[in-house]
C-alpha cells in the first residue's frame, strides 16, 4: 500500500478569513436558514470554581463547514462540546443545533437529539467492548431512527471493516478503532460532529490517517465539523481555525 508523507503545514493565523467572521458576528437572531450550530451568549460555570470558565458571545458554524478550535489544556474545549452536545447545560445562553434549541431541553430529550443529529468522535473512542464492530454501528444508528442494515453496510466497506464486522473492539488495531468511531459517529447522518482531540491517542502517521478519514467522511456526508484540539500539525490543515482564547470571554 503507498503511502503519503504528512506535509508540514503552518497553522494559520488565529484571524479569521472574511466569510467566518462573518458567521461568527453578534446578530439579533439565527438565520432563517438555521446553521449546523448556533450559539448565543452562552455561559458556564462549575461550582468549586471561582467565576465563569466559558463565555462566548456568538458562534456559528454553517451546515457542512469545518472549523478547527485550538486551546490549551483546561481553556474549556472540552466543556464547550459537551454543552453543544447537551452532556451539559449552559447556565445562561442559547445553543441551536440544526435549528432545534437545546439548552432549554430536558436530559432526556438532549440525549434524544444528540443520538439523532450530532456524531461524537472521542480521543479514547469510547466503543462498547462487549459488542462487535457491526452492533456497535447498529446501536448508533438505531438510536437515531436510522436502524437501517444498508447504512451500516456502507460504513463497512467504505472504512475497509468488512471483514471485521464480528470483532470485538479489543480485537482491533488502534486504527481499526479509530476508522469505527468515525464510522459511529457518522452512521445516523447527522447534521454536525464534534471531534475531541480525535487523534491524541495516535502516532503521528495514524493521526494523519485519521484526520483524513474524519474530514473527508463528513465532507462525504454533508456533515458539519467542530474538532477541538492542541496539537498544530492537525489544526494547520483546517481553512478555518480559530483560537479558543479569542472565542471564550472568560479567558485572561
Amino acid at each position: 500500500r503507498n503511502s503519503r508523507k504528512t506535509k508540514n503545514l503552518k497553522v494559520p493565523s488565529a484571524r479569521l478569513d472574511s466569510h467566518l467572521a462573518h458567521s461568527l458576528q453578534r446578530q439579533g437572531n439565527p438565520p432563517v436558514t438555521h446553521p449546523a450550530l448556533w450559539l448565543s451568549d452562552v455561559q458556564k460555570s462549575f461550582p468549586g470554581e471561582a467565576g465563569v470558565v466559558l463565555k462566548i458571545p456568538q458562534l456559528v458554524l454553517q451546515a457542512g463547514q469545518h472549523l478547527a478550535l485550538r486551546g490549551r489544556s483546561g481553556s474549556g474545549k472540552s466543556t464547550l462540546l459537551n454543552l453543544v452536545a447537551g452532556i451539559l447545560q449552559p447556565d445562561s445562553g442559547s445553543i441551536q443545533v440544526d435549528g432545534k434549541e437545546i439548552s432549554g431541553l430536558s436530559e432526556a430529550a438532549r440525549d434524544r437529539w444528540r443520538g439523532c443529529r450530532i456524531g461524537y468522535v472521542h480521543q479514547s473512542f469510547h466503543l462498547l467492548p462487549g459488542l462487535t464492530v457491526w452492533e456497535n454501528l447498529w446501536i448508533a444508528a438505531a438510536l437515531s431512527g436510522h436502524g437501517q442494515p444498508q447504512r451500516i453496510e456502507h460504513y463497512l466497506k467504505r472504512l475497509d471493516l468488512e471483514k471485521r464486522r464480528e470483532s470485538r473492539p479489543g480485537q482491533l488495531s488502534i486504527g481499526q478503532q479509530q476508522r469505527v468511531a468515525v464510522a459511529r459517529a457518522l452512521v445516523h447522518n447527522p447534521a454536525l460532529v464534534l471531534a475531541d482531540e480525535p487523534t491524541g491517542n495516535l502516532d503521528s502517521e495514524l493521526a494523519q490517517t485519521a484526520l483524513e478519514l474524519l474530514t473527508s467522511m463528513c465532507k462525504e456526508s454533508g456533515a458539519a465539523l467542530l474538532l477541538v484540539s492542541h496539537d498544530r500539525s492537525i489544526l494547520g490543515q483546517f481553512e478555518h481555525c480559530l483560537d479558543l482564547a479569542e472565542l471564550n470571554q472568560a479567558c485572561c
